[in-house]
Order: C-alpha cells, then structure tokens, then sequence
C-alpha cells in the first residue's frame, strides 16, 4: 500500500535505478521502491536534482515542503494526469455563476459547523460543560442558509470559529494559554500547533485532488489567487474538525504534546522535531483509520473519504447531483 514519507533529518534524495534513495548527511542511507509513495513531506534542508524531479512526476508523486518552523511553503505538483477539459469548464462555471457557487460554500459552511458542533457534543457527553458555545453555535448554523453572498457566508464562519475556539479552554486539560485564533504568525503553543496541523490536512487534500480531475485552484468558498490551491482550504474546512481538532484535542489531553515540546524563546512558533514526528504519525494513523460508510456500505478510511468528498464536487459540476459536504455521525 502507497504511504506519505516524512523526511525530517537532512540530506539528499534521488532516483536510484527504481527507487527512491535518501542519503543523509551522516552518510547512512535509505532506499524506498517508488511504487511505496504516495507523497513526501520535506520537513528540513534537502538536495533535490532535476533527474529527481522527472522520476517523481513520472510517477505522480507531490512533494510538499516546510520551512524550520514547520510551517508550509509549497509543493512540487507534478504534471497534471488525469485531465478533463469539460470538468474543467463546469467548475469554472459554478465559480461565475453567483447562485452555484454560494451553494458550494453553504454547504461547505454546514458540514463545518456540523463537525464542529459534534465536536462540542462530544466533550460535553463527557463532563465538559460546553452548553452555552453549542447554543451559540446551533443558532449560527441556522443562518448559514440565509446568507445572500459569500462574505456574508465568511462573515458567520468567522462567528463560528470565534465561539468554538472560545470552547478549547475547557475541552483542554492542560493550563496553556489560548484566548483566540491568531496565524501570522501564531502566538503561542496551541496557534502553532492549529497552523501545523491544519498545513498537513491541506497538504493531504491537495494530494487526494491531484489523483482525480479537479482543479485545486478553482474554489467556492476562499476566492480563488494566485500561488495557492486554494480548492484545498474549501474542503479543508470539512476535515479539520474531525481530523486536526480532535487530533489536538487528544494529544493535549494525553499529554503526548506540552509547552515543552515548543521552543519558548521563539514565543512557541517552534515545535521540537520529535514533537512533530509524533503529530505526524498520529495524524496518518488516524488518515488510515477506517469506518463503515452508510451509504457505500464498506469499509473506508478517513483518507478515502477525502478523494470521495472530491468525488460529489465533480458529480456536482458535472451532473447538477446536489452537493452535501460530509458530516459524521457518530
């Protein structure tokens, strides 16, 4: 089965034969057969040659990187190929069209706040007292479907995130300070660990896109800019409350994550090496973990769910089959 490599320990990678071989800068070396990628995350400073970049393109194989922070700073996206020129013209005409468009981002909105919201049911079914930021949210949520254009849209999403990241204090055990959401760039421990996580949930949607005949940087909900994929950050906002959220909330709680595992002198923006090796390992434990889908009737991973999320956008565009963004149940 294909998997995402981290690489954290600098070094170089390159083709060798039919594989990938790593040679790191004590000399020890790795080699990993290509048929065994799915994409890589370069994590640190690593030599790459353009031989390299041929062999992975050939294959199909993203290569994200981050910078010492570990803060995303793009992505080596290979040559498109599965390409539809009739999916293409559909999206762009359900980005022109105001009325096709703003019923994307609702729905992208509604499956959000449903996440969200379970979230808080969740904590409160566990002695959390999270009564007053689920009502405020239940109220916001009815909106979502009066809004008459896409700022306004933004506008509730923005209320939204306020009222529920009002909640982490009491979902989280650990005395960390967190009075709002704040990204450039975060303030403390637990803003550098959202932007973190959330950066690798992005990063994961834009590999799932790149296996189907989307484009990333046609959206519905962010506008559409140059230099990002910005189809990514829409469904992104689905996924980041079942994956990022709980993934943070559990390892808070676990203790598997502390102050300690920032750098405080760089006011937290740095998160120690093997704190991220930990994140990460956790996050595609929990990518492959897998659940029954009600309508499938199988068993699915979370990863899988991403690409058939993808999947309904292009029946959507394609086919007007109503679009509605995944919610859990359970």
């Amino acid at each position: 089965m294909k998997q995402s490599y981290y690489l954290y320990k600098s070094g170089r990678i390159q083709r060798k034969d039919n594989s990938l071989e790593i040679v790191y800068k004590d000399n020890t070396k790795k080699s990993i057969p290509i048929e065994r990628v799915d994409d890589i995350y370069v994590m640190t400073e690593f030599d790459f040659n353009t031989s390299l970049l041929n062999f992975l393109g050939k294959y199909g194989i993203s290569v994200h990187f981050f910078n010492y922070y570990g803060f995303y700073t793009g992505t080596y996206y290979p040559k498109e190929q599965l390409v539809s020129g009739k999916l293409l013209v559909k999206q762009v005409e359900s980005y022109t069209n105001k009325k096709k468009r703003l019923e994307v981002a609702k729905a992208f909105i509604d499956a959000a706040a449903y996440n969200i919201y379970r979230n808080l049911v969740y904590y409160n079914n566990r002695g959390k007292d999270l009564s007053v930021y689920m009502q405020e949210i239940e109220y916001l949520r009815k909106q979502i479907s009066q809004c008459k254009n896409v700022q306004e849209l933004m506008g509730i999403e923005g209320n939204i995130r306020k009222s529920y990241y009002a909640s982490w204090n009491t979902i989280i055990n650990q005395d960390i300070e967190f009075e709002k959401r704040v990204k450039n760039p975060p303030d403390n421990a637990i803003n550098s660990l959202i932007s973190y996580v959330n950066t690798i949930i992005y990063t994961r949607v834009l590999s799932e896109i790149y296996k189907t005949q989307l484009n990333p940087t046609i959206s519905y909900l962010h506008e559409p800019s140059e230099r990002r994929f910005s189809l990514c950050l829409d469904v992104s906002e689905i996924f980041k409350p079942i994956l990022a959220d709980r993934l943070i909330f559990s390892m808070l709680n676990k203790k598997q994550i502390t102050e300690k595992d920032f750098e405080k002198e760089l006011n937290f923006l740095y998160i120690k090496e093997n704190a991220r090796k930990e994140i990460t390992k956790e996050i595609d434990k929990r990518l492959q973990t897998t659940i029954k889908h009600k309508k499938l009737g199988r068993e699915v991973t979370y990863e899988y769910l991403m690409r058939l999320e993808l999947y309904k956008l292009i029946k959507y565009f394609t086919e007007d089959i109503p679009y509605e963004g995944f919610k859990i149940w359970w």
